[in-house]
């Protein structure tokens, strides 16, 4: 299967699976109680978009499926290593999250952890998302959004736009994240905005929420 959505880099693919492995326990820990309370209750089958190097293992039960959507190769072997050790069956999508190839109707929950930053069409995303879920199936987040606009923050998130960009995937520290998810068609939409207090300034106006189909 052909993503041709995403285009490796030779560079930044290798250089963020290491910092995402590196920092894994650093994110947890600032991510942990959001992640616990949106995460909680997951079915044995779960679709993550963006799976990374495995953050999200070990919120799934062992003995659970993790249907990977996961385009950058250069995660691809922490990924599966990461999986075996949380006895976590892992079904690897080498696919953009514009176009999962899924079945529709297919699983009950998609999960996103600082995914929907970084993808070219967020909206687009989301019906795929949709489209996706059965009926009163979930879609759970936690992502970094944009500051208030007029704020420090936000300034600091416009200047750092395009070394953030490339350090990251395209990620950008400038979408609204939450509205873009309540106009998506969710039957309904649970938000809590907050804000991490981390050396990483500009990812620390965060978002996390469950929308139902």
């Amino acid at each position: 299967m052909t993503d041709t959505l995403f285009h490796a880099h030779p560079v930044r693919g290798p250089m963020n699976a290491a910092f995402f492995w590196a920092a894994g326990g650093m994110f947890d820990r600032l991510l942990r109680s959001h992640k616990r309370r949106v995460y909680a209750d997951l079915p044995d089958t779960v679709v993550e978009l963006g799976a990374g190097v495995g953050a999200n293992l070990r919120y799934l039960s062992p003995g659970s499926t993790l249907i990977a959507v996961e385009p950058n190769p250069a995660m691809h072997g922490r990924l599966r290593r990461a999986a075996r050790r949380s006895g976590v069956h892992l079904d690897l999508r080498p696919v953009s999250a514009e176009r999962t190839h899924l079945p529709d109707a297919s699983v009950d929950v998609v999960l996103s952890s600082l995914v929907l930053c970084s993808v070219g069409d967020p909206g687009q995303v989301l019906r795929e998302v949709r489209r996706v879920l059965r009926p009163g199936g979930r879609f759970v987040f936690v992502e970094h959004v944009a500051a208030p606009a007029g704020t420090p923050l936000r300034r600091l998130q416009r200047w750092v736009r395009r070394p953030w960009a490339w350090c990251f995937e395209g990620c950008s520290c400038e979408r609204d994240l939450a509205s873009v998810v309540g106009d998506a068609g969710f039957d309904r939409v649970d938000v809590e905005s907050y804000r991490l207090r981390s050396p990483f300034l500009p990812f620390n106006t965060q978002i996390a929420g469950v929308a139902t189909r």
